[in-house]
C-alpha cells in the first residue's frame, strides 16, 4: 500500500489559529517535512507534541532534490506532513513539485485545512472578495515587474499579491502609475500578529505612505480595474499607456498599436496624441496633449 501525503496549513500569526488536526498529524506522521525544522520545534512546543517521524528541511534550495526522496517514502507507504512557515504549503511556498510528484505515481494527497493569508487580507480589505485572482510575488527587476504589472492593468477581478517590505514602495508606485493612482488597495502587514496593521486608500496615497518604511510580513489587495471600457481613454492616458509598453521593451509602433487595439481607436489617433505630448514637452508654453479628435 502507499503512503499518504499531507498538507498541513500553519498559523500565520496567533498560534490559538492552529487547526485542531494539526496537533495529531504532527505526532502520527512518519516522515515531517519543513521549510523550517527551527520553526517547526517551536511550532511543536507551542501544541505541546511529540513528534515521532523523522523530521526533514524541505525548502525552496532543496525542494527539487529532495522531492524524490519523500516521493519514494509514500510510495513505501509512508504518512509524510508538509509544513511550511506559514500558511499552506504550495501557496507562494514549498509543496508544488511534491504534490505533483506524489499525484503522478497515484498516491493520496490531502490537507489539514488552515490559515491563509491570502483569504485573511481578503477578508479584512473592504474591497470586493466574490472574484479575485492571487498573484504571488512580483518578480523584483523593475522591469519585469512593471511588464507582469501591466499584463493584469485591465483586470476586473480584485487582486491579492505578496511583497517583501523593503521592495513594499516601489510596488505600490510601480501600481500606482500602471493601475492609476485612484486605484483602491488595501496594504495588510503582519495578519493576525500583536502589530497587525490594515492600511487602506487609493494607490497613488499608498505609495507615499510605503516610502517612509514599513516593516513585516505584507499581503497587497488591489481593486479589479473599473467597469468603463479603454474606449473612454483620454489622451493622457494614452500616452501613459504607451509610455508603460515603451519601458517594458516594446518598440513605439508596436506599443501605439496595442494602446488603439485597447481603445477602440484608430492607431493614428494614439500616434497623434504621443506626438503632441512629446511637442508639449519641448515646449509647454505653446502645446498640450490633445483628446483625439480635439482641436
Amino acid at each position: 500500500m502507499t503512503g499518504t501525503l499531507v498538507l498541513a496549513g500553519t498559523p500565520i500569526g496567533e498560534i490559538a489559529d492552529a487547526p485542531p488536526r494539526l496537533a495529531t498529524e504532527l505526532a502520527a506522521a512518519d516522515v515531517i517535512a519543513a521549510e523550517d525544522t527551527r520553526r517547526l520545534r517551536r511550532l511543536t512546543q507551542a501544541l505541546d507534541v511529540q513528534p515521532r517521524g523523522r523530521i526533514v528541511s524541505y525548502f525552496e534550495g532543496n525542494e527539487a532534490a529532495r522531492t524524490p526522496e519523500l516521493a519514494d517514502a509514500l510510495a513505501g507507504g509512508a504518512r509524510v506532513l508538509l509544513v511550511t512557515d506559514a500558511g499552506m504549503p504550495s501557496v507562494s511556498d514549498p509543496g508544488y513539485r511534491l504534490v505533483a510528484a506524489a499525484v503522478e505515481r497515484d498516491i493520496k494527497v490531502t490537507a489539514v485545512p488552515g490559515p491563509s493569508a491570502v483569504l485573511t487580507a481578503l477578508a479584512v480589505s473592504g474591497l470586493p472578495v466574490d472574484r479575485f485572482c492571487f498573484e504571488g510575488f512580483l518578480p523584483r527587476k523593475a522591469g519585469e515587474r512593471r511588464s507582469r504589472l501591466r499584463e493584469v492593468e485591465d483586470e476586473r477581478r480584485t487582486l491579492v499579491y505578496f511583497e517583501a517590505p523593503h521592495r513594499l514602495d516601489d510596488t505600490l508606485a510601480a501600481m500606482a502609475e500602471i493601475f492609476g493612482a485612484e486605484r483602491r488597495a488595501a496594504v495588510c502587514r503582519e495578519l493576525t500578529k500583536t502589530y497587525e496593521e490594515v492600511k487602506r486608500g487609493s494607490l497613488g496615497e499608498l505609495a507615499p505612505w510605503a516610502a517612509e518604511g514599513v516593516r513585516g510580513e505584507i499581503t497587497i489587495v488591489v481593486e479589479g480595474a473599473p467597469e468603463s471600457g479603454p474606449q473612454d481613454l483620454g489622451a493622457e492616458e494614452l500616452v501613459r499607456r504607451v509610455r508603460v509598453r515603451e519601458e517594458a521593451g516594446e518598440r513605439r509602433k508596436e506599443a501605439i498599436a496595442a494602446v488603439a487595439a485597447e481603445a477602440g481607436l484608430p492607431k493614428r489617433e494614439v500616434f497623434d496624441a504621443v506626438v503632441a505630448a512629446k511637442t508639449a514637452a519641448k515646449d509647454p508654453a505653446k502645446n498640450s496633449a490633445k483628446a483625439p479628435g480635439e482641436k
